[in-house]
């Protein structure tokens, strides 16, 4: 079963380009069912001799061991896929994956900041020192763009067209999109690159600079936005629970709360599937349902 599953991961990457975090999430969930599966049949696994129920033992034991729904969905998805490619290749002559269902998902509203909580953390940082600018820059190209972290941290300077105001983003499965950019985002931007020397070591200047660095003049990590975020909630004294993905899910709120259409939303989120951006109108509902329970004389 390995040595099938470090052929799926080739493939992964050679044939379907996956990004490194899709491969990383295929690899984790299929070498943990690789091994629950040794220890509960105690042998080496032929993956052509598995019945459903094999891997239905394997969802139950996912489950009793407390993991969350959504994970337990994500490693069905990881089997399924892989057992289709064994199934391309030959290896299998059924799927024995497709038959299991996914545990019914509890519906979470995601977590955001409202329009005035967002604008008392963009004021926060301070506008006197380049590491201020620069995470000022971040936290409105984040919010003005509506770019998961990852994306955020892979900018590099070529990416940006601060005259056309737009920005180049690579997104899930390195598939690009053109954003725009609001002003207070171009000038965020433009204010920080005019100290980004100051900022970081000399290197060169090109396209392929990143753009947001550190002090030694290196590429962001995605940890270090959610600590420079996890400071600034704190001075502004906003829930702590806010991540930097909630910057991305207020920007879609917003945009539907002032009448932009789902589709246009879709579009600039990058979502392949208009479903996965549905969830921001039942969000926008509950916004206007508590505006509604608070103003109107006879809603209570």
């Amino acid at each position: 079963m390995r040595r099938v599953i470090a052929q799926f991961l080739r493939y992964l990457v050679t044939e379907r380009n996956a990004s490194e975090l899709t491969i990383k999430a295929y690899r984790e969930d299929l070498i943990g069912l690789s091994e629950w599966l040794e220890q509960s049949l105690g042998a080496v696994i032929q993956i052509d001799r598995l019945s459903p129920q094999d891997l239905r033992a394997f969802q139950a034991a996912l489950q009793q061991a407390g993991y969350a729904r959504s994970t337990i969905a994500r490693k069905l998805a990881s089997m399924r896929s892989f057992y289709k490619f064994a199934q391309r290749e030959g290896l299998v002559s059924t799927n024995p994956a497709k038959p299991l269902r996914n545990p019914r998902q509890q519906r979470k509203l995601p977590l955001i900041l409202s329009t005035p909580e967002m604008g008392r953390l963009l004021r926060t940082p301070p506008a006197t020192n380049p590491a201020g600018l620069r995470d000022r820059a971040i936290l409105e190209t984040m919010y003005s763009a509506g770019l998961r972290v990852s994306e955020l941290v892979g900018l590099n300077d070529g990416d940006l067209d601060l005259e056309e105001q737009i920005v180049r983003v690579r997104g899930k499965g390195k598939k690009e999109r053109i954003c725009p950019l609001g002003s207070f985002a171009i000038r965020a931007i433009q204010r920080y690159l005019a100290v980004r020397t100051l900022h970081q070591r000399e290197i060169d200047k090109g396209p392929l600079t990143p753009s947001f660095v550190n002090r030694f003049g290196n590429r962001l990590t995605t940890r270090s936005v959610g600590r420079l975020l996890e400071k600034h909630l704190a001075i502004a004294g906003l829930d702590h629970r806010i991540s930097p993905h909630s910057l991305r899910h207020s920007f879609a709120t917003h945009l539907l709360d002032r009448g932009a259409d789902i589709r246009s939303v879709q579009e600039l989120l990058g979502h392949r599937s208009l479903s996965t951006t549905q969830i921001y109108t039942h969000v926008s509902a509950a916004n206007l349902r508590a505006i509604y329970e608070l103003a109107h004389p006879r809603a209570k």
